[in-house]
């Protein structure tokens, strides 16, 4: 039976916006070897579902694609960054005065 990852994509580190991060990813889990090309070095495998990447806009929608396709599936939980609200000005006041 074909395993399948379902996660929300965390944001690139290259931007600050987090467009990408909204929608589940459906990527499948490979069990052939990679192996090396011996002239050029690439690595490469004789599977083609580690290639597909499926999105979805829920949780619900990606999990049910699982179970119409009869795939084992297994849901990976985003995780949350709790943000600290901070002025521009702080940068400037001595850590003293800040409380630091």
């Amino acid at each position: 039976m074909v395993t399948v990852r379902i996660y929300q994509p965390s944001k690139t580190a290259m931007q600050s916006g987090k467009g990408k991060t909204k929608r589940w990813l459906v990527e499948f889990e490979s069990h052939d070897p990679r192996v090396t090309d011996p002239l050029m070095g690439w690595v490469s495998s004789e599977d083609t579902h580690q290639q597909l990447r499926l999105f979805f806009p829920s949780l619900t929608e990606a999990i049910r694609f699982a179970k119409l396709k009869n795939l084992r599936y297994l849901v990976s939980s985003p995780s949350s960054i709790e943000r600290v609200p901070k002025s521009y000005g702080t940068n400037f006041t001595c850590p003293r005065i800040r409380g630091m």
